[in-house]
């Protein structure tokens, strides 16, 4: 059984996907970091960084527990756990590492850095325009790969987007403007929201 204990930002909606979609069975922990939950001994003893998620697989490789941060490590985890949503082929893999490694630290970095000025004390408005438009401008290139494939990393569904998915899913909940009005993005985010482990992943 693999305990998940994670937030509703993007790198928890990852982490609560990954597990969901591979079809693993686990306990959901949630963790409120407006509390400072994550910065508790109990969770710091989990992960000295004090940052959500974590990954307990308490039967983990060779049947010995694992303890595992980084929302990123976790979907490659829970993918070659279960053994999906990886491509065999090495060309359709290396393409998957690719969008895997956009949608993990290009997005969700950016979307933090607006969020830190948004809910400062003195937003500075130029500096949110900025990062603003460059989360638009990181959507606007998705949405141009995904007029030419289905999918992140051509006709696969890949844990690349699961990964992209969450980052997505916290930018039109929380800026919509960012992502609105991209077609190609909007119709294969309507597919991927139609998932019922996706749906049941980012209900927090």
């Amino acid at each position: 059984m693999i305990d998940l204990y994670a937030a509703g930002t993007s790198n928890g909606m990852r982490a609560r996907i990954a597990v969901e979609e591979c079809g693993l069975a686990y306990r959901f922990h949630p963790i409120d970091i407006q509390k400072g939950e994550q910065k508790l001994p109990g969770f710091l003893a989990m992960n000295p960084m004090g940052q959500i998620p974590v990954l307990v697989d308490n039967e983990g490789p060779g049947g010995k527990p694992l303890t595992l941060s980084q929302s990123t490590a976790i979907l490659v985890y829970c993918a070659e756990k279960s053994g999906r949503f990886l491509p065999r082929d090495p060309a359709a893999r290396a393409a998957m590492l690719q969008a895997l490694m956009s949608a993990s630290t290009d997005i969700t970095p950016m979307l933090g850095a607006l969020f830190a000025v948004i809910r400062s004390k003195d937003p500075h408005g130029p500096t949110a325009d900025l990062f603003r438009s460059r989360v638009r401008g990181y959507f606007k290139v998705w949405d141009d790969y995904l007029g030419e494939r289905r999918y992140c990393a051509g006709s696969e569904l890949t844990i690349a987007d699961l990964s992209l998915y969450a980052g997505y899913a916290r930018a039109k909940g929380a800026v919509p403007e960012t992502c609105e009005g991209l077609p190609n993005l909007e119709r294969w985010a309507k597919e991927l929201g139609g998932r019922p482990a996706i749906q049941r992943a980012t209900s927090f």
